[in-house]
C-alpha cells in the first residue's frame, strides 16, 4: 500500500493512468498542489490524444490548478468530501480556465473510475 502523495503513490498513479482511455477530443492539464505540512507536493494529469499522463511537480501550462492542504486533498481523494464542498468552505482554491475544465467533466469522471483501485490501496 502506497502512502498518498509519496513517490511510490505517484508511480502507481502513473500505472493506473496508462489504463485510462478518454475521448481523443479532450485536451486538458489539471495541476494538483498540496501543502503537506509546509512541504509542497505537486503533480498534474495531462489528458490528450485519448490518454492520461502523470507529470510530477508543477507544470507551466496547466489549464486549471487545484490547491489545498493534505487533509483536504485526502478527504476529496477518498470521497469523504466533494471538491465543491471544500471549495465553498475555503479549503480548496481553484485557478485557471474553469470553463475548459467543466467541458471535460465527463472525461474526468471516466479517469476517476480508473483510479478507484489505487484509492482502495492507498494509505491516507
Amino acid at each position: 500500500m502506497a502512502e498518498f502523495l509519496s513517490d511510490e503513490w505517484l508511480d502507481e498513479l502513473e500505472e493506473a493512468a496508462v489504463r485510462a482511455t478518454v475521448p481523443s477530443t479532450i485536451r486538458l492539464t489539471v495541476q494538483q498542489v498540496v501543502d503537506d505540512g509546509g512541504v509542497e507536493r505537486a503533480y498534474a494529469l495531462r489528458i490528450e490524444g485519448g490518454r492520461v499522463h502523470v507529470l510530477r511537480g508543477r507544470v507551466a501550462d496547466a489549464d486549471v490548478t487545484f490547491t489545498q492542504d493534505r487533509a483536504t486533498a485526502a478527504a476529496i481523494a477518498q470521497g469523504h468530501e466533494s471538491a465543491q464542498a471544500a471549495f465553498l468552505a475555503g479549503r480548496l482554491r481553484i485557478g485557471g480556465d474553469l470553463h475548459r475544465y467543466g467541458d471535460a467533466a465527463v472525461a474526468l469522471a471516466e479517469v476517476g473510475d480508473v483510479f478507484a483501485q489505487l484509492r482502495a490501496t492507498t494509505t491516507f
